[in-house]
């Protein structure tokens, strides 16, 4: 049985917990994979304390992993964009494969990492780095090849599922958001997760799997959930909603819609009772229909587990003197569409308001005026008389679907009326029917 030979980059979280279960496991990865998978070296910035590492070589220089001319699969844990793109890029150069649990990379620079890889004739395997352990992308790319994916969404950032968990109890974001940092779920700086871009990453690579575009992530709509209050949270609920961040990709004539942003989901959905540290994936499929992926979005072993799925991958192919693999992004490069992603001016969706305004005869009737101006039709309407205050009184709306193009002309109307005192809260809405 032929060994294959495997250098981790990286001790941190999703390292450590690779290295455990490869040990742990590893008679019944053997078996599964077909072949020996050692860990031939392994190189961190310093030694993680709950890892033995035996006899395994250990360095302080991650390069010397890509340099030894024994590993034949290097996986990158490191996390980051330069030095990450430097190692991976140098490791296709010396012609080892390559396994990566980094979303970052591979939505900034995975077009480039691909391409190089097609040249040199190596693997480049990802899985990990989108939703932890759940296995979307091999489920998008292998599982539903047979249907033309029509759109994507899902909650794909732990962190943030657990804030805005955390706040339907009524609790503010600053409170919670220093809880998940005492727990580990947030990092010191915590921008990346409660401004979505963490979230961008992942759908980026989602969408690229999906409709088979080039990863585009820098045309990716962020927005984050720092801005959303219990008020809404608790209102949202009482018109039969939960507030979610969602990353949605979704097909569109001309284009696709790839946006980050807080989202009211009707609650009876399976994705709106998600809650805590877990992720769920959406995917809508003209074949199959609407399927959904749940499970462990982060963690050590939880996200290893994608990991080694992809170094088993990995090691079958080089098992078997082959590279031959499913394309990078799920379709052959000569079959990749030249979609653009849509400005968030041309997205179509519902929308909550909620504006402060004068109470006095005639302001719903303006506030109607405007919103049908535009084409906006109202679903429903609360006007919050108990908390009347200083002549003003809270107006909370929901709309039909409609474009945002529509919508940012009427809220600028909107918030122009004297009636109405200060800016006007929009939250987009989705029911995935």
């Amino acid at each position: 049985m032929k060994d294959v030979r495997v250098g981790i980059c990286g001790l941190g979280t999703v390292g450590g917990g690779t290295f455990n279960v490869l040990n742990r496991n590893a008679s019944l990865i053997e078996g599964r994979a077909g072949c020996t998978i050692r860990i031939g070296r392994v190189a961190s910035r310093r030694q993680n304390d709950r890892i033995e590492l035996g006899d395994i070589p250990f360095s302080n220089d991650i390069f010397d992993v890509v340099n030894d001319p024994d590993i034949d699969v290097v996986v990158e844990l490191i996390g980051g964009y330069d030095v990450a793109r430097e190692l991976v890029l140098a490791a296709i150069e010396n012609g080892k494969h390559v396994v990566t649990a980094n979303k970052a990379l591979i939505a900034v620079h995975g077009n480039e990492i691909f391409e190089a890889a097609e040249k040199k004739g190596v693997i480049v395997a990802y899985e990990a780095g989108v939703a932890g352990g759940i296995p979307v992308i091999k489920a998008i790319r292998e599982g539903l090849v047979a249907n033309r994916i029509d759109w994507i969404a899902g909650i794909i950032n732990g962190t943030g599922n657990f804030i805005l968990t955390e706040m339907n109890a009524g609790r503010e974001f600053s409170d919670v958001l220093k809880q998940a940092q005492e727990l580990g779920y947030a990092e010191a700086d915590p921008t990346f997760d409660v401004e979505g871009i963490d979230a961008a990453h992942k759908l980026t690579i989602l969408a690229s799997a999906g409709f088979g575009v080039p990863l585009q992530f820098e045309r990716a709509y962020t927005e984050g959930i720092s801005k959303v209050t219990p008020y809404d949270i608790k209102h949202a609920e009482m018109l039969g909603y939960r507030i979610k961040h969602l990353g949605i990709a979704r097909r569109r004539e001309g284009g696709i819609e790839l946006r980050v942003h807080p989202t009211l989901v009707p609650k009876e959905l399976l994705i709106a009772q998600v809650d805590g540290v877990l992720n769920a994936v959406l995917v809508d499929g003209d074949a199959v229909g609407q399927t959904m992926y749940y499970g462990a979005g982060a963690g050590d072993e939880a996200t290893a587990s994608a990991v080694i799925a992809d170094i088993v991958d990995v090691a079958r192919a080089v098992s078997h003197g082959s590279t031959q693999r499913v394309p990078y992004l799920g379709f052959e490069p000569s079959a990749l569409e030249d979609l653009p992603v849509l400005p968030v001016e041309d997205i179509y969706s519902a929308y909550y308001l909620r504006m402060q305004a004068e109470d006095h005869p005639g302001v719903l009737a303006k506030i109607s005026s405007v919103l049908s101006e535009h084409g906006i039709n109202i679903e429903s309407v609360v006007q919050k008389e108990s908390e009347l205050s200083n002549g003003k009184i809270p107006v909370i709306m929901l709309t039909h679907t409609v474009q945002e193009r529509q919508m940012n002309q009427a809220i600028a109307e909107l918030e122009a009326l004297a009636d109405i005192d200060g800016p006007v809260v929009r939250i987009r809405a989705e029911n995935f029917s």
